[in-house]
């Protein structure tokens, strides 16, 4: 069982109430983060993360979303996240903006400056960029700074192809995700997470992963495994075509 499962065992347990959620043309997935710093054994955030990223089987997972779009006519949104040169200037940090800083993730020159972008902690898992490259059926929309989507285009770019329900997953599941969440639900957006598409640091006393899986099932509409949305899609698409 994983922690998604664990999650929501849990959430049955406490007896809390179900939401349900439908998918249908106005549902998008919104995939946060799917960068070498985070998916990446070389990247600069392994060494906290790697260990949710390989239980919850994040980065073949995430794959699986990018794919499950495609085959189901679901656009893709993906919400990165850049650190510019100027961003290093902040006056002030969080402990994590910190130690994002500090090691330099997801860093590029500028907005016009892709010198050593290719293959840089910044890019895309390369798994990822055939799907990614696709124009017509994923829209990257501008970066996020800290860890939610009030700062970028996320939202309106959703607005603008009238979408109202949100399938959400990606890195990292406590901050990123989870961020990512929260403004989408304050925004009147249904919400549905893929638990086991995400991954989180886990530390000494500090386990990132069990912290997100419990407020995705407290405050999403549904939460996910990936293979439960497998399922749940390739019914509906049968429905379709009866």
């Amino acid at each position: 069982m994983n922690s998604t499962e664990k999650a929501n065992q849990g959430k049955e347990v406490a007896q809390l109430p179900v939401s349900g959620f439908e998918i249908d043309r106005h549902t998008a997935i919104v995939i946060v983060d799917p960068q070498n710093d985070f998916l990446s054994p070389d990247g600069v955030a392994w060494g906290a993360v790697g260990e949710s990223v390989m239980e919850n089987n994040t980065v073949d997972n995430i794959e699986t979303l990018f794919r499950l779009g495609v085959e189901n006519g679901i656009h893709v949104f993906v919400s990165p996240h850049y650190y510019y040169e100027h961003d290093h200037g902040w006056q002030f940090e969080g402990a994590l903006e910190k130690l994002m800083h500090n090691i330099n993730m997801f860093d590029r020159g500028d907005q016009l400056n892709v010198e050593d972008f290719e293959g840089s902690g910044a890019d895309w898992l390369a798994r990822y960029k055939p799907y990614i490259n696709d124009g017509e059926r994923v829209t990257v929309v501008s970066p996020h700074k800290v860890y939610g989507p009030e700062n970028n285009d996320l939202v309106l770019q959703l607005r603008k192809q009238k979408i109202d329900k949100v399938i959400l997953g990606g890195m990292s599941g406590n901050l990123c995700v989870e961020s990512h969440m929260r403004e989408l639900l304050e925004c009147g957006f249904e919400v549905a997470v893929v638990g086991d598409a995400t991954g989180s640091a886990k530390l000494p006393n500090l386990d990132g992963d069990q912290a997100a899986q419990t407020n995705f099932v407290m405050m999403a509409s549904e939460v996910y495994t990936t293979s439960q949305l497998e399922v749940v899609l390739e019914a509906r698409r049968i429905l379709s075509e009866e």
